[in-house]
């Protein structure tokens, strides 16, 4: 079910969620489920891709101390290969979504499908740059994921993972020619399953 603008008339508990890292060569996808307070009220939610990532940073402890409940969610590499990305994003959203500590009534998700999950759900199309609590979600899921590829980036040194976070740019698809997949790389991806079967 896709949601108009009339979710600005639900008033009951509803947890935004949204998801970093559908697009890149390696690494998890990362989820994130919010239900913000309306009593404490955090100035600046937006997409995360149109903040600094120093007002990411920011953000993400505000939204930790503020928020009513947050949780993440993963699906690792070898889900990913295994089930296709679309099915291993729906299960980490599930994953965010179950993790939650207080039930929401309402889960509304970023994009155009909902993955099945155990309270009704919405998507929003464009909803992190629309829906606060989805903003928020955004937020906690690049955050997080971001911190991840750093670390990646330590164990995999001449990737360039903390300069793109495995999204497949010249230079990650230069270095995976040059120095092969490793075993974060997810093999069921066209430029890595290519250099395996080559």
């Amino acid at each position: 079910m896709q949601l108009g603008l009339d979710f600005a008339l639900v008033e009951d508990c509803v947890a935004g969620v949204d998801e970093v890292g559908r697009g890149p060569l390696c690494g998890p996808v990362v989820t994130a489920a919010v239900i913000l307070d309306p009593a404490r009220p955090i100035i600046g939610l937006n997409d995360s891709k149109k903040l600094s990532e120093a007002r990411r940073e920011q953000l993400f402890e505000e939204i930790c101390s503020k928020a009513l409940a947050w949780s993440l969610g993963r699906a690792e590499v070898e889900e990913i290969d295994r089930l296709n990305i679309l099915q291993a994003t729906f299960l980490a959203m599930q994953r965010a979504v179950a993790g939650l500590s207080v039930r929401p009534t309402l889960a509304l998700i970023d994009g155009n499908r909902c993955p099945v999950l155990e309270v009704p759900a919405a998507s929003v199309v464009q909803g992190d740059a629309t829906v606060p609590a989805i903003a928020a979600a955004s937020i906690l899921a690049k955050v997080t994921r971001d911190r991840e590829m750093l670390a990646l980036d330590r164990c995999y040194p001449g990737y360039g993972l903390a300069t793109h976070k495995g999204y497949p740019t010249p230079a990650h698809l230069a270095a995976l020619e040059r120095l092969g997949p490793t075993p974060i790389h997810r093999r069921s991806f066209a430029p890595v399953r290519r250099l395996l079967e080559g």
